[in-house]
């Protein structure tokens, strides 16, 4: 069995997809993350994110916040060839039989396309439904893309199904990619870097070890992750 990816809500895809079409108004901070792409990204897959809080975490406590959706760099084909018509714009291209946007990956994980993601939106759940909230990247979002091929790595060969998800842990200023198993107690945790103090980064923890090193990390200072 291999690693599954969920169906994100229809509102998260299209909050990411709204905020990143073209002539969409990105805030400065979104801006400057994108500063080395020639084109608005497209949404390649998306992970649910997950917040564990408290002074005895348990991951069945953990509440989904939002989601987070890595981000490819568009095709080169993406605007398509010119209109024969003269008169289409840029909304033509589905017209005329070229899908508007690039399919999302859901399901069974594989590593295609990971070489190619340039930065991640996150979407956080709100009043009214998802809503865009900003962009990351550098050295975050580099350990996100390493520890989901070291995901794939490991639980490759095994026969229980996991599904990849981010945990945040607000008090130690840090994230984890969780994979939830089918099974109850099979949980895995890799830590991405920073990692809380007491734990290293990548380093494979199981669900019995997490709340045994959280209580002996003490809370981290807050650290800036986009590069």
């Amino acid at each position: 069995m291999t690693l599954h990816l969920s169906q994100p809500p229809a509102g998260a895809l299209h909050a990411v997809r709204s905020a990143l079409a073209p002539g969409a108004a990105l805030p400065p901070s979104a801006a400057a993350v994108l500063r080395h792409s020639a084109d608005r990204p497209e949404p390649l897959l998306a992970l649910p994110v997950h917040a564990l809080r408290g002074p005895a975490p348990r991951l069945a406590d953990a509440d989904c916040i939002g989601w987070r959706f890595l981000l490819c760099a568009a095709r080169p084909d993406a605007a398509g060839p010119p209109c024969p018509h003269g008169d289409c714009d840029g909304a033509g291209g589905a017209a005329h039989g070229r899908p508007e946007h690039r399919p999302l990956v859901t399901g069974e994980f594989t590593e295609d396309g990971l070489e190619h993601v340039v930065a991640a939106a996150e979407v956080a759940a709100g009043a009214d439904g998802p809503v865009f909230s900003h962009l990351t990247a550098g050295p975050y979002l580099d350990s996100t893309v390493r520890a989901l091929r070291q995901a794939w790595q490991l639980v490759h060969p095994s026969h229980t199904h996991y599904e990849p998800r981010l945990l945040s842990l607000p008090e130690h200023y840090a994230s984890a990619l969780w994979l939830h198993s089918a099974l109850p107690g099979e949980d895995l945790l890799i830590p991405l870097a920073p990692a809380p103090l007491g734990m290293a980064a990548h380093q494979v923890l199981s669900a019995a070890e997490l709340p045994v090193r959280l209580a002996n990390a003490p809370a981290a200072r807050p650290t800036a992750l986009i590069g």
